[in-house]
């Protein structure tokens, strides 16, 4: 069986996220989403566990993919779970730099390679940190594009 692993801190999850499950869970057996606490990017908006359900109610059409929430080194928690691949999407250029030093150095640890989804330009422009803040400042009825509905719901609930 063929196992990836998408990590992120998918603070919140959104429809770029869901478009590289879906894709990574039409090319693998297994698809892990494990989201994770990213100290770089400041206090998150939702717990892990609040993450772990967002996403768990977002795939849930996809019979073959998983969550798994972690806090260790994501090439530790892909020899944990069996993982094949580490799944990493690419948005713009720019994103491919950061994650290309990270594959890289990945590969070069724990010899564990990482394959590249780019998203499509209906998405290529999300990001958590612009959700977040449509969200916080009053727009959370604007963004249900960018969402699958259960992270829409939760950013309703917690800005009403």
């Amino acid at each position: 069986m063929r196992t990836a692993l998408f990590p992120g801190s998918f603070d919140p999850f959104h429809n770029g996220h869901l478009e590289v499950v879906e894709a990574a869970s039409k090319l693998f057996d297994h698809v892990v989403v494990a989201p994770m606490r990213n100290t770089q990017k400041g206090e998150p908006l939702f717990t892990l566990d609040e993450r772990m359900r967002m996403i768990g109610d977002s795939v849930a059409h996809l019979p073959n993919v998983t969550t798994k929430s972690f806090s260790s080194l994501v090439v530790d928690l892909a020899r944990q779970i069996g993982a094949d691949v580490i799944v990493k999407g690419l948005r713009v250029a720019s994103d491919a730099e950061a994650e290309l030093q990270q594959a890289q150095m990945n590969k070069k640890v724990a010899g564990i390679e990482t394959l590249f989804i780019p998203c499509s330009s209906e998405y290529s422009f999300i990001a958590s940190k612009y959700v977040r803040d449509f969200a916080r400042f009053g727009g959370a009825d604007r963004i249900g594009s960018t969402v699958p509905e259960p992270v829409l719901v939760k950013l309703k609930e917690k800005f009403a």
